[in-house]
């Protein structure tokens, strides 16, 4: 309760967020989101069935009422096509929530920043909740967070990677930057790397391949959930500096001779 996270009045019970791609099937998606005691899940809503109900579907195997689901853009390439699976999503009910997604090249996954920019004003204009992922560029934070976004989600690493925190420089100057919440989204691969995010301050971490495409997803969940407090309760603990020599940690004096 001294360490709760808000968002636009929302609150969340876990600062892990979690994907449901990549799963082998529902069954295990659920399995590896109850094991990782995250309350809010992503959905992406071109590539599964959550519009059409008649169907197999992955909302049959999320309780709504346990979790938050938080619909995004995956796969849109485009401003209108974004707009329009957030726009989708709304008024099937699913949420206000849009973890908004505007990619610019389909080898690198990287997103295109100027179609970001301009999807996240217009969304946020129309009331939705805009969580944007993004490259970790401190100027462009900002300028989404200007545009309108509840909270700045920067890449670690590229989608899928697993290569960790590459640039953790940046990312410490995208938190003194904004003052919103900074979730780092993409390129965690293992738990470590989730302590990293976190320790560095930022406020959650959303993970999605470094669970569904480990070997055991369900143990890797547990895995990432405890990385995730370990991780915040040390950036709250304050590290000890770093220095060049040794102190003893069993100072002399007062010892016996």
């Amino acid at each position: 309760m001294e360490d709760r996270f808000i968002i636009r009045g929302i609150e969340f019970k876990s600062r892990l967020w979690v994907g449901t791609g990549k799963y082998r099937d529902f069954e295990e998606t659920a399995k590896a989101i109850e094991a990782s005691g995250t309350d809010v899940v992503t959905v992406a809503v071109r590539r599964v069935n959550i519009l059409n109900r008649k169907s197999p579907n992955l909302l049959d195997y999320i309780d709504p009422k346990k979790y938050k689901i938080l619909p995004n853009t995956a796969g849109c390439y485009t401003v209108e096509d974004a707009l329009r699976y957030s726009r989708l999503a709304r008024e099937a009910g699913v949420s206000d929530m849009v973890k908004l997604e505007v990619i610019g090249d389909e080898k690198t996954l990287f997103p295109d920043v100027c179609g970001l920019l301009k999807a996240t004003e217009i969304l946020a204009k129309e009331g939705f909740i805009v969580f944007p992922y993004t490259n970790d560029d401190p100027i462009i934070a900002k300028r989404l967070v200007d545009a309108g976004a509840a909270a700045v989600m920067p890449l670690g690493a590229p989608i899928g990677s697993g290569l960790g925190i590459r640039n953790p420089y940046n990312i410490k100057i995208i938190l003194e930057t904004v003052d919103t919440p900074v979730i780092v989204d993409a390129g965690v691969g293992t738990a470590s790397d989730s302590a990293i995010a976190m320790e560095l301050g930022c406020d959650a971490a959303l993970i999605n391949t470094g669970i569904a495409g480990a070997k055991d997803p369900v143990a890797m969940a547990r895995a990432m959930k405890h990385a995730v407090i370990a991780g915040r309760l040390a950036c709250k603990a304050g590290r000890i500096p770093k220095k060049l020599y040794a102190t003893a940690s069993s100072p002399l004096e007062g010892m016996l001779l």
